[in-house]
């Protein structure tokens, strides 16, 4: 391995040591912030990655993978009304136990799987659909992350991404800007006693690429039918790939 691998590979390595880190600090706090910190709004978000896989969900031959599944709240989401088989991996522990935790008092059948989604344990061509909800940007590197997900699906299976982006509509923009700034990282760390972990937040929102550019990327790593749709203005974008 050249010099300049070396160095990216020691980078990525770096970052997803303080990515985990920071998430297992929070994990006690991680839900009651995004609810009230989002409004609650981040709930129809979820929603609406379910409504856009109904027909996979609705097959009981199918499997979803739901990767950075966090405190299990989109996979929970999707297995209230699925018929398909889901399963959730995360490569933060405390994150896993709180979903393992809120899925057990929710009484539904998601296996959870520690695992890393830039090395995820499955056989290529395993599932009809994955789905990573905000956590796409927190990767290491998206573009070899975007290759990860499209090996493990199937055949005419479908990527569902749900993450931050940037707002479309003036006024918007400027409001979204200063809460997700100047507010939300306050309010985070007094709750959760980790302000770098909420100042993280919209930095790591500023560095990814925005919905026509990420759009770009998942065609360029082979998706095909590449689409995104903008949620609440485009404070969020669900963007939906195929591998043909």
């Amino acid at each position: 391995m050249s010099g300049a691998r070396t160095s990216q590979a020691f980078r990525e390595a770096e970052h997803s040591r303080a990515v985990r880190e920071m998430f297992g600090g929070i994990a006690s706090r991680y839900d009651l912030l995004n609810h009230v910190l989002s409004l609650n709004i981040d709930k129809g978000w979820r929603r609406a990655v379910a409504k856009e896989l109904r027909p996979i969900l609705d097959d009981p031959q199918a499997s979803v993978l739901d990767v950075a599944c966090g405190t299990g709240d989109l996979a929970l989401e999707l297995a209230s009304t699925a018929k398909a088989s889901i399963t959730g991996t995360d490569f933060c522990r405390p994150m896993l136990q709180f979903a393992k935790e809120k899925i057990e008092a929710a009484e539904r059948g998601i296996p959870l799987i520690e695992a890393d989604a830039m090395e995820l344990p499955f056989p290529d061509n395993s599932f009809n659909s994955a789905t990573i909800a905000f956590g796409l940007r927190n990767l290491p590197n998206v573009e070899n992350g975007l290759v990860e997900l499209f090996r493990v699906l199937k055949p005419n299976g479908k990527l569902v991404v749900l993450e931050f982006s940037q707002p479309v509509i003036p006024g918007v923009r400027e409001a979204f800007n200063f809460y997700f700034t100047r507010i939300l990282p306050r309010i985070g760390g007094f709750v959760s006693g980790s302000r770098c972990a909420y100042e993280y937040l919209p930095d790591s929102v500023r560095g990814f690429p925005p919905q026509k550019e990420l759009a770009a990327m998942m065609e360029a790593k082979g998706f095909s039918r590449v689409r995104f749709k903008n949620l609440t203005g485009g404070i969020a974008a669900i963007h939906v790939g195929e591998k043909l």
